[in-house]
């Protein structure tokens, strides 16, 4: 019996939450995101800002010069969060093999249910627009690639200007044919690089791809060669994954203007490892590798990364790892566009008894009661306060 797997793709997500805060934004050119003085960027926009060229991840400046009057909506990613957790609940009532791939999509596994496919796709997507108001789109196929390719496709078929709200099946047998017209860009694991170099051989679609011999896309392409050759004849055999393991925290900051202040860079460090750290307790893991990103004003950018002797939680062996790859790598005077602390490695909280002294004992009491503060009133009530004394380029008050 051939699986039945959905993908499902919430339209222009962020953006439709706030035409229900703001019925005036609808069917106008609006995106959500950061302001442009403050090199924000554009985190979703409306179908109408699509017309200009306006899209994901671009620069607001840029933005603001394809349209003009172009609205800013600054992001509320608590409530979008909320909003996607009501839209996965529904999902859930369905099938409990849902696998959420990010705050906006999913896929899920409709194999055991009796009716068909494209019926269960028709039924989700009226139920979240009665209930929830939100347009979506999905598709319908026997496995995940072709699936989330069945609703890349539906969308970009779509009336331009409004909501797609697609729905696009691909019959069982016939996943090869499907595929075969689309671009090679359309395949997952075609990047940039890939797509040159099969431009280069005169292969243009995923029908050209399935007609090279796997060897030869695997002495082009190496291990990422076999994928291919399975993916452009349309089989995947990957299950829903219920449960996504994380693998790292981070947190990262871009300056309003490039900083070269070092206090004012060390201050910074300091409250991006309290958010870090406070990520870790919330999620019951501990990190073992503390990873620096470090961004200059020509966008070249720097990673650095250490390996603790213990795993931890806390924020303040957090900061003193991070700070000290920010002395290895920050040259005094030298502005910074962006900065960043990741940690990975991550683990159980379980510590080795010789590690739980008095003082840690105290401090990780101190940090709980911070975190509740921090649930209750706001993500920065209070903050450590700490004094040193030293050089102008040496923390203060913090």
């Amino acid at each position: 019996m051939s699986r039945k797997i959905l993908h499902l793709d919430l339209d222009a997500f962020f953006c439709a939450v706030e035409e229900q805060r703001d019925a005036s934004l609808v069917g106008k050119p609006f995106a959500v995101g950061g302001r442009p003085e403050t090199r924000g960027v554009v985190a979703s926009c409306s179908y109408a800002a699509r017309r200009f060229g306006v899209h994901s991840a671009m620069p607001m400046t840029r933005a603001l010069k394809l349209c003009p009057k172009l609205i800013i909506v600054s992001s509320r990613h608590g409530v979008y969060s909320n909003v996607s957790e009501q839209v996965m609940k529904r999902l859930r009532q369905i099938t409990p093999l849902v696998e959420q791939i990010s705050i906006d999509e999913a896929f899920m596994d409709v194999t055991n249910l009796p009716d068909s496919g494209e019926t269960i796709a028709r039924r989700l997507q009226a139920t979240i627009q009665e209930e929830l108001r939100l347009p979506c789109s999905l598709g319908v196929a026997t496995n995940k690639l072709l699936a989330k390719i069945a609703t890349d496709v539906g969308k970009s078929a779509a009336r331009k200007g409004s909501p797609p709200n697609a729905v696009t099946v691909v019959p069982p047998g016939e996943e090869a044919a499907f595929l075969a017209p689309l671009p090679v860009q359309a395949l997952w694991g075609v990047g940039p690089k890939t797509a040159e170099r099969f431009k280069e051989i005169g292969v243009s679609t995923i029908g050209d791809i399935a007609q090279i011999a796997t060897d030869e896309l695997v002495r082009m392409f190496g291990k990422n060669g076999y994928d291919l050759a399975s993916h452009a004849r349309g089989i995947d055999d990957r299950p829903i994954v219920i449960e996504r393991q994380i693998k790292s925290i981070s947190q990262e900051t871009t300056f309003a203007r490039d900083v070269r202040d070092g206090p004012m860079l060390r201050r910074t460090l300091t409250e991006l490892s309290e958010s870090v750290g406070r990520r870790l307790r919330e999620s019951a893991l501990t990190a073992t590798t503390v990873r620096l990103k470090i961004r200059w004003p020509d966008f070249t950018t720097h990673t650095r990364q250490m390996t603790l002797s213990n795993p931890t939680d806390q924020d303040a062996e957090i900061n003193n790892a991070a700070s000290q790859l920010f002395e290895k790598v920050w040259k005094h005077g030298r502005p910074v566009r962006l900065i960043g602390i990741g940690v990975s490695g991550l683990g159980s909280p379980a510590r080795q008894l010789s590690f739980w002294d008095e003082k840690s004992q105290k401090e990780r009491r101190l940090l709980e009661a911070m975190d509740q503060l921090r649930q209750r009133y706001g993500k920065n009530p209070l903050h450590r306060f700490t004094h040193l004394e030293g050089t102008d380029d040496e923390p203060n008050e913090i």
